[in-house]
């Protein structure tokens, strides 16, 4: 079987680091998102209607470069971000609030259906969810200069289509972890309680039948379950029939 996931939310809210961490802990291959090699992007958030579909098309072909390296890699993936954010939340999002003209979107819907077409779903979406206070807290700390203007009224739209976006898609369960309450990078038991819930809850067959020399890379072990963290709720939405 495929061995692939991907963790998917609003900027700033941990996907790379999320992606980093259980990519250690359970010995997968990460493939990161490829934001600082995007030649439009810090022209991007200072002027959104001129750079918007540069932009996009960008991520979108790079995504679909690295979803052609995941299906011939024969390691278990976790990867930065689904292409399906790209189109369904960021370029929806960029053509509602007037920063892409419709002649560009419709260019661009028709790559990204082609696209979702040909390429396979992955196992499992990790979904952080996260308050735009959380979001904004995260950006300010990581410090980068062209996501320092982003509006409060920016991210909150980001947060309506995630919840939008979550509520349809079917192609594959959701695991939908609030990330307010977890600080996995803080806390190892919040990060022990998530690959818990991957290992036993979420893709349990994967994590039964992946190679002994998998499970065993450089020492590492699968996840024993843990207890539930207290006051945190967690969701695994399975696909629509």
């Amino acid at each position: 079987m495929r061995k692939f996931i991907a963790v998917a939310g609003n900027m700033g809210v941990g996907k790379s680091t999320l992606t980093g961490l259980l990519a250690q802990k359970l010995g997968w291959k990460p493939y990161y998102e490829a934001v600082a090699d995007n030649p439009y992007l810090a022209d991007f958030y200072k002027d959104m209607k001129r750079w918007s579909f540069h932009s996009q098309v960008f991520f979108l072909s790079r995504r679909l470069y690295d979803s052609l390296r995941i299906l011939k890699d024969p390691e278990p993936v976790i990867q930065d971000r689904c292409m399906y954010e790209d189109a369904e939340i960021f370029a929806r999002n960029l053509y509602l609030q007037g920063h892409m003209q419709k002649k560009d979107w419709q260019t661009y819907w028709e790559l990204y259906k082609l696209m979702r077409e040909l390429v396979p779903a992955p196992e499992l979406i990790i979904y952080l969810r996260a308050s735009v206070p959380t979001l904004l807290q995260r950006i300010n700390h990581r410090g980068r200069d062209y996501e320092q203007g982003v509006s409060v009224d920016y991210l909150e739209q980001l947060n309506r289509l995630y919840e939008e976006w979550v509520e349809g898609f079917s192609l594959c369960p959701t695991l939908i972890i609030p990330a307010d309450e977890l600080d996995f990078v803080k806390h190892e038991a919040h990060l022990e309680q998530i690959a818990a819930w991957l290992s036993y809850k979420a893709l349990p067959e994967f994590f039964r039948t992946r190679p002994a020399s998998v499970r065993r890379r450089r020492g590492r072990k699968v996840p024993k379950a843990q207890p539930p963290l207290p006051g945190v709720e967690w969701r695994l939405q399975t696909t629509r029939k």
